[in-house]
């Protein structure tokens, strides 16, 4: 379908004009790009509901039509920014908040087929007026935020030599920090990249570190007086600098298979874990003049996250592990097992007001309401999704504005969560 045609099919000028004033305007409530404003799956918000009705938290609304595919949402002012697959096409989609339809979508390239889960990765990131997206053949795509028209492009493969680590094709949400947007291509020529936001144009690339890209997304710090991306490969956890993409330190860190979860960091400890049967480690980044040294601390089994990801609440970390099947709470500084719990099951997780929101991937797609505690697993409520589909849900749940929100393929829903 011609896209210019979609445009106009679904906006008009108006439309267009009110969504730029309520999109460019940045909340409290945002939640702009994967895993949130800060980069930890934490929302800042409060009020939320600390209990659940037995039935679980009332259904604000519902939509479906978005398409296949595992990406999560972002959500800036009044619109929420997914992506899917539709008819063989791949789209970045922004969805009205006011009226829950479709505001506008975009084709942004060959939909991504794979027999363990075809589909788009990335969630947006929505960085001022331009939204940067991700497929799983390596199509960084900046769109307008007004209208979905598309300013520039690159392909991580053919511009930048990229190489993933196995076959599932690239799943990274694109890191926009300053001028620059920042991704992870891989390989030989330099595996981390800065392109101008504005036009695309290289601003710098790390060529010395040339470990293949994982499926992790890059998290930006501020440790030892400098700016840094700390990214998790199959060989190694780095960190580059961010104003010129110098390598600051690495460690060897071998994954195995797939390597997924972003990396937690807090007062110099970065912890990252992955699963087919690795588990977690935990490195102390100590500043050394104008380098950094890293050592690792400890390393064991006890988290093996896949990839529903690790969150750090404090100075625990909480997420599902394969090792057992249970979700954990671990002790960032010994990686002491504080309580363990069956809860959903394997699957995802956020936080919201010292709650913890998990989801699983299979069967019924249970929710459950825990407490963010050390002091035991603490469970305040659960519900099953409902209209599942027949694929695992896997995009993480998004607390925004007192609405819990949950992408399953076609579907999106949305619960009202507040008090």
């Amino acid at each position: 379908m011609n896209t210019n045609l979609l445009h106009r099919s679904i906006l008009n000028s108006a439309c267009c004009a009110g969504l730029a004033l309520t999109a460019s305007v940045a909340l409290a409530a945002d939640w702009p790009q994967f895993r949130g404003p800060a980069h930890d799956d934490i929302s800042q918000e409060t009020g939320l509901l600390k209990e659940w009705p037995k039935e679980g938290p009332a259904l604000a609304w519902k939509m479906n039509g978005l398409g296949g595919g595992f990406s999560g949402v972002s959500i800036v002012g009044k619109l929420l920014f997914t992506m899917g697959d539709r008819d063989g096409k791949e789209f970045v989609i922004a969805v009205s908040l006011a009226t829950h339809k479709e505001a506008w979508a975009t084709e942004v390239g060959q939909a991504f087929e794979n027999p363990n889960g075809a589909g788009p990765r990335c969630t947006p990131t929505v960085a001022g007026n331009r939204v940067f997206a991700l497929t799983p053949q390596g199509e960084l795509v900046c769109l307008q935020i007004t209208d979905g028209k598309i300013t520039w492009r690159k392909n991580l493969k053919a511009d930048f030599g990229g190489k993933m680590m196995s076959g599932w094709g690239y799943s990274e949400s694109p890191l926009a920090d300053g001028k620059n947007v920042i991704c992870t291509p891989g390989g030989s020529q330099g595996a981390v990249v800065a392109l101008n936001q504005q036009t695309g144009a290289l601003a710098w690339r790390c060529q010395e570190i040339t470990d293949s890209s994982a499926y992790s997304s890059l998290v930006p710090v501020e440790f030892g007086g400098k700016r840094q991306y700390i990214q998790l490969s199959d060989q190694n956890v780095y960190a580059v600098a961010a104003d010129s993409g110098k390598l600051l330190w690495k460690a060897a860190r071998k994954g195995n298979v797939a390597v997924v979860p972003t990396p937690v960091f807090k007062d110099g400890i970065v912890f990252v874990t992955s699963g087919y049967g690795v588990g977690c480690n935990a490195f102390k980044v100590t500043p050394q003049g104008d380098s950094f040294s890293a050592e690792q601390i400890y390393a064991n089994k006890d988290m093996a996250d896949h990839h529903g990801g690790v969150i750090l609440v404090g100075d625990y970390v909480y997420g599902h592990s394969d090792s057992g099947g249970k979700l954990k709470c671990l002790e960032l500084k010994t990686g002491h097992v504080v309580w363990e719990d069956r809860c959903v099951g394997k699957g995802s997780v956020t936080c919201a007001d010292g709650m913890l929101y998990v989801r699983a991937e299979g069967g019924a797609g249970a929710v459950a309401l825990v407490q963010a505690s050390p002091d035991g697993y603490k469970e305040a409520g659960r519900f099953d999704q409902p209209d599942r589909s027949q694929k695992n849900s896997w995009p993480h749940p998004v607390v925004a504005g007192g609405q819990l929100y949950l992408r399953d393929q076609d579907l999106l829903l949305c619960y009202n969560v507040n008090k």
